[in-house]
């Protein structure tokens, strides 16, 4: 899952996603709050590997293992495509992200971003295509 669209969400709540990520999304999906206010959108599979991951972290003796699963799981959302190939953002998520009518998505590899363009404008820093070199060095690219 590669690249970004903008679509809108109608009335309900309801956004389509493009046709190049429907096939990764066939067999379910789950949304949860991200990082930076945006939404986490998970293909099923990728969801199970990172809830196997997580179902290992010492939740008795980490307050912020506690903290990671009560976001991820409590805010979760497990969905399937609508005849549609469209999802439902719930309420609170919307609120959460600040999303309103439109939804700017990025693919990135294993999942999606769902982001409200305006947070999405603040947390790149920019307004424009002009994006600066970021210094990726710390992490070994």
């Amino acid at each position: 899952m590669l690249g970004r669209f903008t679509h809108s969400v109608d009335t309900k709540g309801r956004l389509a996603l493009p046709s190049r990520f429907r096939p990764f999304l066939e067999d379910g999906l789950v949304m949860t709050k991200g990082a930076d206010r945006c939404l986490f959108l998970f293909p099923k599979k990728a969801w199970d590997a990172l809830q196997t991951k997580m179902d290992q972290l010492p939740i008795l003796t980490s307050a912020e293992a506690r903290s990671m699963r009560r976001t991820f799981f409590g805010n979760a959302s497990a969905q399937m495509l609508d005849t549609h190939s469209r999802i439902m953002i719930p309420q609170e998520l919307r609120r959460f992200a600040h999303i309103e009518k439109e939804v700017v998505g990025l693919g990135l590899s294993t999942y999606i971003e769902l982001w409200a363009p305006e947070i999405l404008r603040q947390v790149e820093g920019t307004d424009d295509d002009d994006l600066p070199a970021p210094d990726w060095s710390s992490l070994g690219i």
